[in-house]
């Protein structure tokens, strides 16, 4: 998501075995890597070869990050980690011990003086969502300071100069690729991408049949709604669990749409995206209470679905996300 987009708090969600596995086996990665040999690899930034060394220490912005160096089991090589105050808290989350093994280094946005002071040598971070031109920290100017750098494949989409475009799971799928490259944990990342898919090939086969059910994501705003359009996870999400996102041909990331066009889809269900400081109780209590949506077919039979704010953006736990809507949707396919 943007900057402008505040985190969540997380709304608690049972995580599946195979999931507690990855967890598990994830703790007890070993780098390939002889302990002070500083490998090469060359991996695509976007659409730009990069050539890396082994970073030693990383600085992880948001949770998605975090969970993906985690999961690979990098914690080692993590110095800490950037969590704006709106976000989840990481004691909530499925890596919540690997978060207590490296430094929580600011509650603020990235910015390159914190890089800089904490003697950084690698940064995650989506573009326009971390890295951002406006506040002055791009792979661009960390390159001029000798730190590298390494952009979620899901925000390359408008990326200036070198774009690439991906299906937001696919995005996930090369991120952990190309990690494990960097890192010199490839089986690592083959494994977890593996166990990923064959999850979600599961949900495909228990889909609803028939129609696709109309599915609206909601995130915020009042006069026009901010939601997910089809560069971005959620609309993954749906459509792999048997829903259709309402926004799903708009060719953008997140994005502003209209009150009209929501009411013109009648969407059968809405996915609510909860921060910490909206909770998504208010975001419904807008919807019933606004005329222009109080008719909408979701808001009648009260069909909401909160969705994690990290199960929304490119991490890990886009698996889990899917698994729980998809556990919705069937439910609610069964009793229409």
């Amino acid at each position: 998501m943007t900057d402008r987009i505040r985190s969540r708090r997380r709304v608690a969600a049972l995580i599946p075995a195979t999931a507690i596995a990855l967890i598990t086996t994830a703790c007890g990665a070993q780098i390939e890597d002889a302990p002070g040999v500083e490998a090469s690899a060359t991996v695509n930034r976007c659409g730009e070869p990069v050539e890396y060394t082994t970073p030693q220490r990383a600085v992880v912005y948001e949770g998605g990050s975090a969970d993906k160096m985690f999961a690979l089991g990098l914690t080692d090589h993590v110095l800490g980690y950037v969590m704006p105050p709106a976000n989840p808290p990481v004691s909530e989350s499925p890596w919540a011990e690997e978060y207590e093994k490296v430094e929580f280094l600011s509650d603020d946005l990235l910015n390159r003086e914190l890089v800089v002071d904490a003697d950084a040598d690698f940064v995650v971070a989506g573009w326009n969502s971390g890295f951002s031109d406006s506040r002055g920290i791009t792979p661009e100017i960390l390159d001029t300071l000798g730190i590298q750098s390494f952009m979620h494949s899901e925000t390359c989409f408008n990326y200036p100069g070198f774009p690439e475009q991906h299906t937001p799971f696919e995005g996930l799928y090369t991120d952990l690729e190309r990690l494990g490259e960097i890192f010199g944990v490839e089986e690592r990342a083959e494994q977890i991408i593996s166990e990923y898919k064959e999850r979600v090939a599961a949900v495909q086969e228990q889909a609803p049949d028939g129609d696709p059910i109309k599915v609206f994501l909601y995130d915020f705003g009042t006069d026009k709604p901010f939601t997910a359009a089809s560069q971005v996870p959620p609309n993954d999400i749906i459509r792999y669990a048997g829903g259709e996102n309402i926004f799903g041909d708009v060719e953008a990331r997140w994005t502003e749409a209209t009150w009209e066009a929501v009411v013109e889809a009648e969407p059968e269900v809405i996915i609510i995206l909860e921060y910490q400081d909206q909770p998504a109780q208010e975001k419904i209590d807008f919807l019933k209470s606004n005329p222009t949506t109080a008719s909408l077919p979701a808001v009648v039979n009260d069909e909401f679905y909160i969705l994690d704010y990290n199960e929304a953006i490119s991490s890990p736990r886009n698996i889990d996300g899917l698994e729980g809507f998809a556990e919705y949707l069937r439910e609610y396919a069964e009793a229409r």
